[in-house]
């Protein structure tokens, strides 16, 4: 596994000193970008997609088995997204020394452990806690948090409140700081691969888990909305992304099935999709969180980057 990389959100154990630091540090960057080349069959003529409607960003895990995190940060700026996500704190630095931000910082206690679970309660409430400084710090606005997976004699209704009661214990520290929690709804269904799918997830119902941030009632707590997994599970993609406009904190891609490239080998119409994100107004990041298949992973970031590009 390549260094800065996992399959599952990363946990910090920075001091307060330390994340302070990340203000100054951010400013060291790269003084050269290395040229590459992109080809497939598939993708588009070459434009930089960093002036359109929709702010995008890349899930980095994606990549860890064909390049490091400073490749491709140096990538993405040339693709033109302008944020990255899903990395190690230690590369934030270098990655906001090249100009592109942080849109999604771990909430520290990973999709399994979670707080439908009481085992986990201090875990989570500490995690996040964590998280919050530390996307305070980066300047970045969104904090990620699952519901866990579900464990042996539970009670669905008792872990829906425990939920509640446990993100509401950290969400007062969230609001203070301009932080915002956001739920990712996972799929329970593909078996096939420890991140295409998470059977027992409790959360795997995306209208389950828009109730859930309705009951808590901030703004500073929505819903993550992965297109590919909110596919798996539920469908009819476009009415739930109006009908739930107001509650969407944070956007995910990936092709289904399979969760490869966006192309024409998997079922979403993601040109529909972008555009019906654009049209809500909404104003946050969308990261492509696609496992690549291509023989140019870069050539696979890059279309997908393009389809939701407009003048």
């Amino acid at each position: 596994m390549k260094k800065g990389f996992g399959t599952t959100p990363l946990r910090y154990s920075l001091s307060r000193r330390e994340i302070l630091k990340f203000g100054a540090l951010a400013t060291a960057g790269f003084l050269a970008q290395k040229a590459v080349g992109h080809s497939h069959a598939s993708s588009s003529p070459f434009r930089s997609v960093a002036d359109g409607k929709i702010k995008q960003s890349v899930m980095g895990w994606c990549f860890r088995d064909h390049m490091d995190v400073p490749t491709l940060a140096r990538h993405c700026k040339e693709i033109g997204l302008v944020a990255m996500e899903g990395i190690s704190s230690n590369d934030y630095p270098a990655v906001k020394g090249l100009g592109l931000d942080i849109s999604l910082v771990s909430g520290g206690h990973g999709f399994a452990k979670g707080p439908c679970n009481p085992e986990f309660h201090d875990l989570v409430v500490t995690g996040l806690a964590e998280a919050i400084d530390l996307a305070k710090a980066v300047g970045c606005k969104s904090v990620i948090t699952f519901t866990g997976m579900r464990f042996e004699g539970m009670d669905d209704q008792k872990a829906a409140q425990r939920c509640i009661y446990t993100w509401k214990e950290v969400l007062s520290h969230a609001e203070k700081n301009g932080i915002t929690l956001v739920l990712e709804h996972l799929n329970s269904r593909d078996d096939s691969h420890p991140m295409k799918g998470h059977p027992d997830y409790f959360g795997d119902d995306v209208d389950f888990c828009i109730d859930l941030i309705q009951r808590i009632g901030s703004e500073n707590f929505k819903l993550l909305f992965d297109v590919y997994h909110v596919s798996v599970m539920n469908g009819d993609i476009i009415r739930r992304i109006k009908l739930y406009k107001d509650y969407i904190g944070h956007y995910h891609t990936a092709g289904n099935p399979g969760r490869g490239e966006l192309d024409e080998t998997q079922e979403i119409n993601y040109t529909a999709i972008f555009d019906t994100i654009a049209e809500t107004g909404y104003s946050g990041y969308m990261a492509h969180e696609f496992i690549p298949t291509w023989d140019d992973p870069m050539a696979g970031l890059r279309h997908a980057a393009q389809l939701s590009y407009r003048q």
